[in-house]
């Protein structure tokens, strides 16, 4: 029996993440209360996050969040959100935009590895016909669909209710469902920021699963059709967010418009500091070519 009130109290320290007012996290992100503001990255470009992703094997669990301006930002306002980052295997650059921003305000230069990058090098040229692959989230349509072009025996579908993280019962049979199809070689957990990282931190305190863990957001979407992608050259110059303020203004203009703005406040105070990835590939393999950058950013369409 799946006990509600067991899952309910493990996910009461997410509150101040999840459930807070616009109101009530703005103006707990810009008080003069000390907070800590150091960042830990790796600076990886996408090659050698693809390696690390390739090498990491079924026998220990880990999971990868990719920081963008929006994670910075409720990093640097929530501890809770800190402490999941702070446990990740892998701690990706999401964000061209946010590179363009520390290397003007920091004198910074880091490499962008984007989480729906990755996750499209991954299908496209690493996930074997026979390797147990997780998608949480989206619809089984999508996973469908993706089973069906790259031709994967085992790729499983979990379903996430919208109200997820309001209903215990499905948060519960969801861990379940990743626990159950483990060990596998990559679980891609597309259900938004923070609850994604809640989710992959919830594995990896159970100690059940194994495998590697990848938040991505709206990756699945893209490679499926069910959203439309930048062009290429909008993805390099940073001004991806543009191209999806202007496709979604009503969803988008909060986020990008308002609170968006608020990490040119914060460049100033967030320090980025560079970190040794907490599990390496078990071998030295270095790719035999690098990511065709032409690949990227070219979702494809539902049939």
């Amino acid at each position: 029996m799946i006990d509600p009130q067991r899952t309910r109290t493990s996910l009461t320290g997410y509150s101040s993440i999840m459930h807070s007012t616009k109101e009530e996290s703005d103006s707990a992100a810009w008080r003069d209360d000390p907070l800590p503001n150091v960042l830990h990255i790796d600076d990886c470009d996408l090659t050698e996050s693809r390696a690390l992703a390739q090498g990491f094997g079924t026998q220990r669990y880990g999971y990868v969040v990719t920081a963008n301006v929006d994670h910075a930002i409720r990093y640097y306002s929530h501890p809770d959100f800190r402490a999941l980052y702070a446990r990740a295997a892998y701690v990706l650059l999401d964000s061209r935009f946010l590179v363009h921003v520390l290397r003007l305000f920091k004198g910074q230069s880091l490499r962008a590895s984007p989480g729906s990058d990755l996750t499209m090098t991954l299908f496209e040229g690493t996930i074997g016909p026979h390797d147990v692959v997780l998608v949480v989230g989206g619809t089984g349509s999508q996973a469908q669909f993706l089973r069906e072009r790259y031709g994967l025996k085992a790729l499983r579908h979990v379903d996430a209710p919208m109200n997820l993280m309001n209903d215990p019962v499905a948060i519960e049979a969801c861990l379940r469902d990743i626990e159950a199809a483990s060990p596998f070689r990559f679980c891609f957990i597309a259900l938004g920021s923070p609850l994604q990282e809640i989710i992959a931190h919830k594995l990896q305190e159970r100690a059940i699963a194994r495998g590697l863990a990848l938040c991505v957001g709206g990756a699945i979407n893209y490679m499926t059709g069910a959203e439309r992608r930048a062009p290429l050259w909008m993805q390099r110059i940073g001004f991806e967010w543009l191209f999806r303020l202007l496709l979604q203004p009503r969803r988008m203009a909060y986020r990008y418009l308002i609170r968006g703005p608020r990490i040119f406040w914060l460049a100033w105070r967030i320090e980025l500091r560079l970190r040794r990835p907490a599990f390496l590939p078990s071998d030295q393999e270095v790719l035999k070519s690098p990511v065709d950058s032409e690949m990227i950013g070219n979702g494809s369409e539902l049939a």
